[in-house]
C-alpha cells in the first residue's frame, strides 16, 4: 500500500565538487592535508594507511567515509571535512581525480584514475582502464615526475610506456590496490555490485532541503535514492527533480527514477524522452554503464508494451536501461515472473517488506523474496529486496491502516543477510504519509493533507543508528545479525513505541489494528557479550535481557499509560553505558480526531 501524498526527493553528500572554484580551494589547502595516494606500494617519502592508500610520512591517516579513500591530516585531529570542502592531494606531486560518488583520490603523475560505479572507494590508479571501470575525472595534474608502471607489491603484469599526458592510457590493465573490494562485491554468483537504496517520495521542496536530504542520506551510507515519480510534467515535480540532481551532482551521491505507475498517468512510451533529461547527469545511478530504472507497480502493462514503448526507443538512442521494476500488481505475481516479463533485468518486491494484513499477529515472511531470488538466479538476472520498519496511515476514506512494526525492521535485516539478495531498498527515506520514514520530511511535502496530525513531532531518525551498520554488514557479506556490529566500542541502537494503547476506542477504525501489540520495542547493536539490556515503561522495569555481540532486539509486553518509556544498556560492572528515553507519554484514549499509531523513535545516547 502506498501513500497518495507526494513528498520530496534528494541526492547525496560529501566530497569533491568539480568546478572552476576548485583551483582556488586548492590554493588554500594546508600542507600535508588532502586525499591520499592510491598505490599498492607506497613511495619512500610516504607511509601506508592500509587499504592501498598512502599519506606523506609527516601526515596522519584518517578513516574514510562512504565511497571515500583515506584522508591525510597534518595532526591527529580528523580533517576529512576540511578535505571535502577544499579537495586537494596531500602532496602537490600527485594528481587529483574524482571517481565513485564524485569522491576524490590521488594518483602518481603518468597514471590514470579509474573507478567502478557504486564501488567501495573513490577509485584506483593504473596505466589503463580495466573492463567494468570508468575513467575518473582529472581535476589537477601533480608536479611529480611521471611514472610508467603501477606501484604494486603483488602485480606481476608487465607495463608499457605512457605518454607525457597524465590522461593517456596504455595497454596494461590497472591492478586494484584496494583491500575493500568485498564491500562492493555482490553475493556469490551476483552479476552486480551490492548496493542499498532508499525509496524517496518526490514532492514540493526547496534547494536547501534537497541538499540536506542528500547529505544526510549519504552520511547514513545509502548508495542512491530511488526517486518515486508519478508526475513528469508539473513544475513542482520538475523543480524538485532538478534540485535533487543538482544536490547529488555537487555532493557525490546517486539517484535513479522509480516511476510510480499506480497513479496510471504515465505510459511506457512517455518514459524515454523524460529520462533523457536525467540519465546523462553525473549523479544518475548506473550498472555497467546502463541507467538504472525502477517502478512502483506497472504490472498491469503487458511486456510487449514495455518493450515497444520503453526499452526499444531507448536502445535506438544508444541507451540500454537496466530495468528492475516492482510489478507486484501483476495478476500472476510472483510466480513465473521472468518468463512473463523478459523485458526486465531484475525484480523488486514491495509488499514482502511487511507481514501480510490480517487479524492475527505474525512475523514478516521471506517466502516471496526467496521465490523471486531463485527465479532471478535461474534467469541470470537480479533481485532487489525491500526493507521497512512498519506502515501507519490515517487519512480516512479507507486509508487508515497499520502494518505490524514491533520488530519488523531488525527481522528484515536478518532476512536480507540470510538470503543475500543482489540489491536492497529501504522503504522509505521520507514518506510521512505511511510512517516508515527514517529521514527528514518537510512541511511543504504534506501541505493540504492531514498527515501532519500524526507525523509532526514524530522523529524517526533514531532508526539510522541501526541502518548504517546494517548496510556495512550487508555489503561486507555478513550472513547473520551477530555480524551487524556497532561502528566503535560503544553500543548503538533504537527504542520505539506507540503512544496510544491498542485498547483505545478509536483503534478498530484502523485496518489490521488486531496485529498491533502494546510493547516497548528495541534493537541494540553490541560490540561484545557481557551487556544487559533493560526495558522500562511508566518508569517500571518490564524486561531484562542478556546481550550478545551484534544485533539484539525484542518487543517487550507491558507498555502502559504514562511517561518513562526507556531502555538502558548496562555493562558487566553494572554501569549504564547507553540509554534511550522516549519524549512522549502513552495514553489510553485519543485526545483528538486522529487515532495516532505512529511510533516514537529514539536513538541510543
Amino acid at each position: 500500500m502506498r501513500a497518495l501524498t507526494s513528498l520530496i526527493v534528494v541526492g547525496v553528500l560529501s566530497s569533491p565538487v568539480l568546478s572552476a572554484a576548485l583551483s582556488s580551494l586548492q590554493l588554500r589547502a594546508v600542507a600535508g592535508q588532502g586525499w591520499s595516494l592510491q598505490s599498492g606500494s607506497c613511495p619512500s617519502d610516504t607511509q601506508s594507511c592500509g587499504n592501498g592508500s598512502c599519506c606523506p610520512s609527516t601526515s596522519h591517516c584518517q578513516a574514510t567515509g562512504n565511497g571515500e579513500v583515506e584522508a591525510c591530516c597534518p595532526t591527529t585531529s580528523n580533517c576529512r571535512g576540511s578535505v571535502e570542502g577544499a579537495p586537494s592531494c596531500a602532496s602537490p606531486a600527485w594528481s587529483l581525480w574524482t571517481g565513485s560518488f564524485g569522491n576524490g583520490f590521488c594518483c602518481e603523475v603518468g597514471l590514470t584514475g579509474a573507478f567502478q560505479n557504486g564501488g567501495s572507494v573513490a577509485g584506483i590508479c593504473g596505466t589503463t582502464v580495466p573492463s567494468g571501470y570508468s575513467t575518473a575525472s582529472l581535476v589537477s595534474k601533480g608536479t611529480g615526475t611521471p611514472v610508467t608502471s603501477v606501484s604494486s607489491t603483488k602485480s606481476t603484469t608487465s607495463v608499457s610506456q605512457t605518454t607525457k599526458s597524465s590522461t593517456s592510457i596504455s595497454q596494461t590493465t590497472i591492478k586494484s590496490t584496494s583491500t575493500k573490494s568485498t564491500a562492493s562485491s555482490g553475493p556469490t554468483g551476483s552479476i552486480v555490485p551490492r548496493a542499498v537504496f532508499a525509496h524517496y517520495m518526490v514532492g514540493t521542496m526547496t534547494q536547501a532541503e534537497a541538499v540536506q536530504d542528500v547529505q544526510d542520506a549519504k552520511a547514513v551510507g545509502f548508495d542512491a535514492f530511488a526517486l518515486n515519480t508519478h508526475d513528469i510534467t508539473s513544475s513542482w515535480a520538475l523543480d524538485a527533480l532538478g534540485y535533487l540532481f543538482d544536490a547529488a551532482d555537487q555532493n557525490g551521491f546517486k539517484l535513479f527514477i522509480s516511476f510510480d505507475m499506480s497513479w496510471r498517468v504515465i505510459t511506457p512510451s512517455q518514459i524515454p524522452s523524460f529520462l533523457s533529461n536525467y540519465i546523462s547527469r553525473p549523479s544518475y545511478y548506473t550498472i555497467s554503464g546502463r541507467p538504472f530504472v525502477s517502478t512502483y507497480d506497472g504490472g498491469y502493462i503487458a511486456n510487449s508494451d514495455w518493450v515497444s514503448g520503453f526499452q526499444q526507443p531507448l536502445i535506438s538512442q544508444g541507451i540500454n536501461p537496466y530495468f528492475v521494476p516492482n510489478f507486484g500488481d501483476w495478476s500472476g505475481w510472483p510466480n513465473n515472473f521472468f518468463s512473463n516479463y523478459p523485458v526486465v533485468d531484475g525484480a523488486f518486491s514491495w509488499e514482502s517488506a511487511w507481514p501480510a494484513p490480517g487479524t492475527t499477529i505474525s512475523n514478516v515472511s521471506s517466502s516471496d523474496d526467496q521465490n523471486l531470488l531463485q527465479q532471478a538466479q535461474a534467469a541470470k538476472k537480479v533481485f532487489m529486496m525491500p526493507v521497512s520498519s512498519f506502515q501507519f496511515k490515517y487519512l480516512g476514506s479507507g486509508q487508515d491502516w497499520y502494518r505490524i512494526g514491533e520488530v519488523n525492521l531488525p527481522q528484515r535485516f536478518e532476512q536480507v543477510l540470510a538470503l543475500k539478495p543482489d540489491l536492497a531498498e529501504l522503504i522509505t527515506w521520507n514518506d510521512a504519509g505511511e510512517g516508515h520514514y527514517i529521514g527528514n520530511f518537510f512541511q511543504e511535502q504534506i501541505a493540504g493533507s492531514t498527515i501532519g496530525d500524526y507525523a509532526n513531532g514524530f522523529d524517526h531518525t533514531g532508526w539510522q543508528q541501526l541502518v548504517t551498520p546494517f548496510i556495512k554488514a550487508y555489503k561486507s557479506g555478513a550472513t547473520s545479525g551477530s555480524q551487524i556490529l556497532p561502528p566503535g566500542s560503544t553500543p548503538v541502537g533504537s527504542l520505539w513505541y506507540r503512544t496510544l494503547l491498542k485498547s483505545a476506542s478509536c483503534s478498530p477504525s484502523i485496518q489490521n489494528y488486531q496485529q498491533g501489540q502494546d510493547t516497548v520495542n528495541y534493537a541494540v547493536l553490541l560490540p561484545s557479550s557481557g551487556y544487559t539490556i533493560k526495558v522500562f515503561s511508566n518508569s517500571k522495569q518490564i524486561g531484562s535481557f542478556a546481550g550478545s555481540a551484534g544485533l539484539n532486539y525484542g518487543a517487550v509486553p507491558g507498555l502502559s499509560v504514562g511517561s518513562g518509556q526507556f531502555i538502558q544498556v548496562v555493562n558487566s560492572a553494572g554501569s549504564v553505558v547507553a540509554s534511550a528515553t522516549g519524549t512522549k507519554q502513552v495514553s489510553a484514549q485519543s485526545s483528538n480526531a486522529t487515532c495516532n499509531w505512529n511510533y516514537e523513535v529514539v536513538g541510543l545516547s
